[in-house]
C-alpha cells in the first residue's frame, strides 16, 4: 500500500511541476523519452519559447503525470514543435562551446 501511495505522490508532484511551468509560461507543451533504467525525461516548452526538463522514473509515470497536468503531448520532439523552442547564449555555448570557441563543457 505504501508503494502505491508514493507512486501517486510522485505522480502528483511531477503533474504540479508541470503545470506551474505552464501557468509560468503561457501554457505548455511536451515530448516523453525514454532514459532506460533510469525512467523518462519529460521535455516542456512554453508558449514563450522558454523549456525545462524533468525526470520521471519510469515512462509510465512520466505519461500519467503529462495526462493529468493536460498539456500537449508530442510523439517526438522534432518539426513546429522544436522550432518554438528559444535558445540563448548559455544553451549555445553548452551545445557548441568547443567548436564556437566558448568556454568547454567540462
Amino acid at each position: 500500500m505504501a508503494d502505491i501511495q508514493q507512486v501517486q505522490r510522485r505522480v502528483a508532484k511531477l503533474a504540479k511541476q508541470i503545470s506551474s511551468f505552464a501557468d509560468a509560461h503561457g501554457g505548455a507543451e511536451g515530448q516523453i523519452a525514454y532514459l532506460g533504467q533510469k525512467g523518462a525525461r519529460i521535455v516542456l516548452v512554453g508558449e514563450d519559447g522558454e523549456w525545462g526538463d524533468l525526470v520521471a522514473p519510469t515512462h509510465a509515470l512520466a505519461e500519467e503525470a503529462v495526462q493529468r497536468s493536460g498539456i500537449t503531448v508530442h510523439e517526438d520532439f522534432d518539426g513546429e514543435f522544436a522550432h518554438k523552442v528559444r535558445t540563448g547564449p548559455y544553451e549555445w555555448t553548452r551545445m557548441a562551446g568547443i567548436q564556437l570557441g566558448g568556454p568547454s563543457n567540462v
